[in-house]
């Protein structure tokens, strides 16, 4: 009897034997391998990710730059506003030079976290392997049938229980070891292609960065040259502005010797009273000398570059070669070059009324010739280079003294 008992209960230790191994078999497989990134990676690729969202806003800033310099090189050129242009476009760069210095910091300090996060890794790694290494050394060389040794060994069924959650305890750990080392192994290889794309994204951040320095190098020569050159505008503006003033009392000079000479003609005993073609009557009646549109007005007009100069008359834009024609009726007494005037025409209306035309390519008068109203006394031209072509038009009804042209001409325009 106590042997058949004994032979029952091995036969039930033996089935709850099968049981527990399957339990074992299943409990230990491996798991798929997962990979983790570092909370640390995470957040600096945000950061670097904003950064580039600002280099990218501070690019095309420079861009919408660098087409407007493009556009106001292809028209009439400004060098100042060229200049201011250059100023804006250096900022911008320097600014773009300053952001890839912030993201090429942020790349290191990720790259030496990422180093750190390998090193700390792999030194895990090697130690779990080791243990892990020990496991199966020691698996292998208890057998395979070692754990249904030690179960069937017991001699109570307490023991065989104990014995039971003692394997699968060490079952379990034996698991979460080789799950470790999956991980571990997992990790490094993500941390290995983090550090790949990071020392790319340091590389192309140093060509970058060596590209922006290049271009503000070159903007701050060209900001130089511009300069210069904007300096030597000026000059040469101030000394054209030299020579317009002695040209202009030439040839007030010019008006005034006529007007002594009409004076001392009416003075003279039984001199024949003097007819006038241009009255007060003519206030905003006179045709316009040549139609196109106003360049610039009478009076002083202050420049791009802060120098000023006054206007004795009014600039009418016209295509070279244009017929000019008088205004009134009236004499020729001069017709001929003077200086930043250009070949100029000078029409006397009597009673010390003069019109005046001026910056003209050709003349069909000459000193001394009456002429009518209407009639054609020459073309436009383009004496001053950094004006369009135009006629320069100066009215001056009483004793040569000159005045608003606009306020003579058939409907101001």
């Amino acid at each position: 009897m106590p042997d058949r008992t004994r032979f029952a209960r091995g036969v039930r230790g033996l089935g709850l034997l099968v049981g527990l191994a399957g339990v074992l078999q299943a409990q230990a497989r491996p798991t798929p391998r997962t990979s983790t990134v570092p909370p640390s990676a995470q957040q600096t690729a945000e950061r670097i990710r904003q950064e580039q969202l600002e280099l990218e806003r501070l690019r095309q800033e420079r861009s919408a730059l660098e087409q407007k310099m493009r556009r106001l090189q292809t028209s009439a050129r400004d060098v100042s506003a060229e200049r201011a242009i250059l100023e804006r476009q250096a900022t911008a760069t320097s600014r773009v030079v300053r952001s890839l210095d912030q993201q090429l910091g942020s790349l290191y300090d990720e790259v030496e976290n990422v180093n750190m996060g390998l090193a700390r890794t792999q030194d895990e790694l090697r130690i779990k392997r080791a243990v892990l290494r020990y496991r199966v050394h020691e698996i292998y060389k208890r057998g395979p049938l070692y754990s249904v040794e030690a179960l069937l060994s017991a001699q109570s069924i307490g023991a065989l229980v104990a014995r039971y959650k003692y394997l699968y305890l060490v079952a379990q750990r034996d698991r979460a070891l080789v799950q470790r080392v999956e991980a571990l192994t997992g990790q490094i290889d993500s941390q290995r292609s983090l550090l790949v794309r990071l020392q790319n994204d340091v590389e192309l951040n140093r060509r970058q960065k060596a590209e922006e320095e290049q271009r503000l190098r070159r903007l701050e020569l060209q900001r130089g040259r511009t300069l210069a050159q904007l300096q030597e505008q000026a000059k040469q503006a101030e000394n054209r502005l030299r020579q317009v003033q002695r040209d202009e009392q030439r040839l007030s000079g010019v008006i005034a010797a006529f007007e002594a000479a009409r004076r001392r003609a009416e003075a003279r005993p039984n001199a024949a009273p003097t007819t006038r073609s241009v009255t007060t009557s003519d206030l905003g009646r006179l045709d316009w000398p040549v139609d196109g549109q106003i360049v610039y007005r009478f009076g002083r007009l202050v420049n791009p570059n802060n120098t000023s100069i006054r206007w004795n008359g009014i600039g009418i834009g016209a295509a070279e070669g244009t017929p000019v024609k008088a205004v009134a009726a009236g004499e020729v007494v001069f017709a001929e070059p003077s200086g930043t005037y250009g070949l100029t025409v000078l029409v006397q209306h009597g009673g010390g009324a003069y019109s005046l035309y001026a910056s003209l390519a050709s003349a069909r008068v000459r000193r001394g010739q009456e002429i009518g109203k209407g009639e054609v006394i020459g073309t436009v031209g383009q004496a001053d280079p950094d004006l369009p072509p135009r006629l320069h038009f100066e009215m001056r009804p009483r004793d040569g003294v000159a005045v608003d042209p606009l306020e003579w001409l058939r409907g101001q325009r």
